[in-house]
């Protein structure tokens, strides 16, 4: 009865509409007509075709696909997937820079890392293996915006990005001697032994890989965001709002924080434990200030006031003098104002002396990037997810990765 009552209404109100001198009167029209003459005369010499080009200009469609992307929704729930597949497909490209460079300089790396000369990758299977791995990534990033260009339900094309990061998962943990299987489980093993630190003989490999792991926390962070929709959608545990927002979500924050850190400190005090050598417990230091200054920094996300933003910044700043001194003096062995090449060490793998200043103050500028997190700069909240995204590719390309060269 509603329905037809609404419809007799509208009826009406159409039969009313076209009576109306409003309708039927011609004067619009004509002033329309007026108005396009007086312009075409005065202003395009006559010109009638470049006239209606001012008059009424070509409207461009809206994409879609931009409306689609800039929605919060797609960037709490896929963006955070695509861009874990695309940090990680940095690192595999960093990964074969290092390889290139530490055969360039004729490092033994297998024999450095233990690995077998015979099933270990080159630098060119593992750009081989990047560049097939974030053409996957785009095909699959890019299916999933036409599909919802096209007005697909959105809860099904949005399975796209957690089909693809089980697909992956399954390829690394595939028996098959297929796509690297001695290099998979290589990775698998290191990464065994990096959460077991105290029960397993830290082998360089080991607390390389764990160096690497502290610079990945941005990417942990999505992971874990990820596998919170994947769930929600799959077992209908909990809303998907809380995902990004909440005390279990702060929780989790808090404990992909720590434990990069927590797992490279313990490898410290397994290596003090086999070696006897007080400078791992020292090295360990290193490694709990860092834990301290991520947990405060965390805490500040959630409770902004002065007494927390000091708190942030000592421990920030005690956190990265720690780690400069590490790295430019521990490490490298640079800062030597005895050595026969200035502030650097006697002897230099590379001959290009200014390679080692720069990479000291890009290092210097890549350990400062936490204070992104607390300067609060006035932007979007698309434009802060690319902040993040920018500086956590730039943690990746630190001068750590080429340790072995430097």
């Amino acid at each position: 009865m509603g329905m037809v009552a609404c419809q007799t209404a509208s009826a009406s109100y159409l039969k009313t509409v076209k009576r109306s001198h409003f309708i039927s009167s011609d004067k619009v029209v004509r002033l329309m007509d007026e108005v396009e003459s007086i312009f075409t005369k005065n202003f395009t010499s006559n010109d009638r075709k470049k006239a209606m080009k001012f008059l009424k200009p070509q409207v461009q469609k809206g994409s879609h696909m931009v409306t689609f992307f800039f929605k919060p929704a797609y960037m709490e729930a896929v963006y955070p997937v695509f861009s874990v597949f695309a940090l990680f497909s940095l690192h595999l490209f960093m990964y074969g820079c290092n390889l290139y460079m530490w055969k360039a300089t004729r490092i033994n790396h297998n024999f450095i890392f233990e690995f077998s000369p015979t099933t270990a990758l080159k630098h060119r299977d593992a750009f081989l293996i990047c560049i097939v791995f974030m053409t996957v990534v785009v095909g699959a990033m890019v299916l999933h915006l036409l599909l919802r260009a096209a007005g697909f339900f959105p809860g099904n094309v949005d399975a796209i990005p957690g089909i693809l990061l089980l697909f992956f998962i399954a390829m690394l943990i595939c028996p098959l001697d297929i796509f690297y299987r001695p290099t998979r489980f290589c990775f698998i093993r290191v990464i065994r032994n990096i959460i077991c630190s105290p029960f397993y003989k830290v082998l360089l490999v080991d607390f390389f890989m764990a160096d690497q792991l502290t610079s990945q926390i941005p990417l942990l962070r999505h992971l874990e965001t990820t596998s919170c929709h994947i769930l929600s959608r799959v077992f209908k545990t909990h809303h998907p709002e809380t995902c990004s927002s909440g005390r279990f979500y702060m929780e989790i924050t808090y404990i992909i924080s720590f434990l990069p850190y927590f797992w490279r400190a313990l490898q410290c005090v397994r290596r003090w434990y086999d070696d006897s050598d007080v400078a791992h417990l020292t090295n360990m230091g290193k490694y709990i200030s860092a834990m301290v200054a991520a947990g405060a920094r965390v805490t500040y996300g959630r409770q902004d006031d002065n007494i927390m933003f000091f708190i942030v910044i000592i421990t920030s700043v005690t956190a990265t003098m720690y780690q400069l001194y590490w790295d430019f003096v521990k490490d490298w062995g640079f800062l030597n104002p005895n050595s026969r090449n200035a502030w650097l060490r006697d002897d230099l793998v590379l001959k290009n002396k200014s390679i080692y200043y720069m990479s000291m103050a890009l290092n210097v500028v890549l350990r400062v990037t936490w204070t992104e997190t607390v300067m609060h700069f006035k932007v979007g909240p698309i434009q802060t997810r690319l902040l993040d995204f920018m500086l956590a590719s730039l943690d990746f390309m630190s001068t750590e990765d080429f340790i072995l060269v430097i």
